[in-house]
């Protein structure tokens, strides 16, 4: 027979280190399920380990709770949940709408004649050559959602020819919808006559039709709600999606078009909000719902070979969750 081992004894570190202040307090780490070679006993320690995490997890929530009680609801300090927003590192272009270099350099860039009500919008909504089914019904769409606004279909043209040509006809802005594989994937903007021109990602996109318990939407001219849109970049693209919209909407007609930028991500929505009583609002969507990313920026007209470009979207920017936002 095999001699017997002696089993070893773990010592307690902290118990010989009590007569020695000066030398720091040693702890036996975590056990390492990863090194368990046999999977079942990996399995049940896996799950022993996440129950006494759990344990510990409700009990300091019960510790927190009884806290808050013994203060009371006043002096009780506020939690603030930790999420990918409130982590965020904020970027350092962020501008104040009171600046006063802001304000002069919104006096002198493209927008300026609409914002001194000198122009109203006029918008020429087109698509790449040939277009799917699908993308001209995102198209009608679109001229439902924006108002003042006319589809015109390429039928091969170069876009550096619709450009003078829309000048001419007083059109304020062009939107061409892309596609590719019989999907919308694309969207261009660009303000006339003197730019700028805007390049998005186009994804996500859902139809009047895919959008369940849709509202009827009427022909009132719709308010505007622009959200963080606080940085230089995103005060341009801001100022850009605003001229598309006429002066003065029709409040008594209840259509809202919120464009909600998240993470540089532009999220659009078109909503009729009903009164239900004196504090509570409801929602119908209208449609159509879509994603935006922005791309690029080039000042002036769209121009692909000598376009000079203010802002290029760089690959591999988002993968960070507390990157800079840019928007």
């Amino acid at each position: 027979m095999a001699p017997k081992t002696k089993k070893m004894k773990v010592e307690n570190v902290e118990e010989e280190n009590q007569d020695d202040a000066s030398e720091p307090v040693q702890t036996i780490p975590k056990p390492n399920i990863s090194r368990i070679k046999n999977k079942i006993l990996r399995n049940e320690m896996y799950k022993k380990l996440k129950a006494e995490k759990r344990k510990a997890k409700l009990k300091e929530k019960q510790r927190k709770k009884k806290e808050a009680e013994d203060m009371g609801e006043e002096d009780a300090p506020k939690q603030v949940p930790k999420t990918i927003e409130s982590m965020r590192v904020k970027d350092e272009t962020m501008v104040d709408p009171e600046d006063k270099e802001v304000m002069m350099d919104e006096a002198q860039d493209e927008m300026a004649t609409y914002f001194n009500r000198e122009t109203s919008p006029k918008i020429l909504i087109t698509t790449c050559d040939r277009p799917c089914l699908r993308t001209n019904k995102f198209c009608k769409e679109l001229k439902l959602t924006i108002p003042n606004s006319e589809i015109k279909y390429r039928r091969g043209l170069d876009l550096k020819k619709v450009i003078p040509q829309a000048i001419e006809r007083d059109f304020t802005d062009i939107l061409i919808v892309n596609e590719d594989r019989k999907e919308p994937n694309g969207l261009v903007i660009t303000h006339l006559p003197e730019g700028p021109t805007l390049h998005f990602k186009l994804s996500s996109v859902r139809l009047t039709t895919e959008i369940k318990r849709v509202g009827e939407m009427s022909k009132h001219k719709p308010e505007l709600i622009l959200n963080n849109f606080n940085t230089r970049l995103g005060h341009s693209v801001g100022r850009v999606f605003a001229s598309l919209f006429p002066h003065d909407p029709q409040f008594h007609g209840r259509r809202v078009v919120t464009l909600h930028n998240q993470r540089d991500f532009i999220f659009f929505r078109h909503h009729r909000y009903v009164f239900r009583n004196n504090k509570r609002v409801g929602l119908k969507e209208l449609g159509p719902r879509f994603t935006l990313k922005l791309r690029s920026l080039q000042k002036g007209t769209f121009d692909s070979k000598f376009g000079e470009y203010e802002w290029v979207h760089k690959r591999k920017e988002m993968d960070t969750s507390r990157r800079k936002f840019s928007l």
